[in-house]
């Protein structure tokens, strides 16, 4: 089976009802899966799958398991190469919130990146805090998580802002990539673009 094939048979199985409310989508759990990718510390397998997940699901049959989990892994490994090449890094979703942000797939991305992110927080924000959620505020304001504070406030109610800072997610991902990989090469800090 194609990695192409595999990756389908995921996103169905990723986005049934069946599995837990609290489970991550296909998009969000590639969101989930790009944040461990970057993060410094390696999370073992079978915590990020689990927290995937937040419970059990029914599979079918322990080969189904066997071949979802594994799909998981080989994804979380192609966004790993595709973060450290010079690519764009490519969103399985547009890079609009769209009139009905709660319902976006870039919503659903940048809310499994953050669960991606809270599995690990001290290891994101160790060595250099400031410069790292400077690089998290796009995907930050994306997520809606934070829209009840008075900082983010601001952003949420500026659609124009807030489509400066989503279309920044892409050079954000591989500032983050850099920054927790490769410490010595600075990335250069993301600037606001003015119009």
């Amino acid at each position: 089976m194609s990695f192409a094939e595999q990756l389908t048979r995921l996103q169905a199985f990723l986005d049934a009802d069946e599995l837990h409310e609290e489970a991550l989508d296909y998009v969000a759990a590639h969101g989930y899966l790009t944040a461990l990718s970057i993060c410094s510390e390696q999370v073992p397998d079978r915590e990020w799958i689990d927290a995937l997940f937040a419970e059990e699901p029914h599979y079918a049959s322990e080969a189904q398991r066997t071949e979802i989990e594994a799909t998981l892994v080989a994804l979380k490994a192609h966004i790993a190469r595709q973060l450290a090449s010079e690519e764009e890094f490519d969103l399985p979703c547009e890079l609009d919130l769209t009139d009905e942000p709660d319902d976006s797939d870039l919503r659903g991305w940048c809310i499994g990146f953050m669960e991606g992110v809270f599995l690990r927080e001290e290891a994101w924000f160790d060595n250099s805090e400031d410069e790292v959620s400077e690089m998290l505020l796009p995907i930050m304001v994306g997520s809606g998580l934070f829209d009840e504070q008075p900082e983010f406030a601001d952003i949420a109610s500026d659609a124009n802002l807030q489509d400066d800072m989503i279309v920044q997610i892409p050079e954000a991902l591989s500032a983050l990539f850099l920054l927790q990989h490769a410490p010595d090469e600075k990335p250069a800090v993301l600037k606001p673009r003015r119009h």
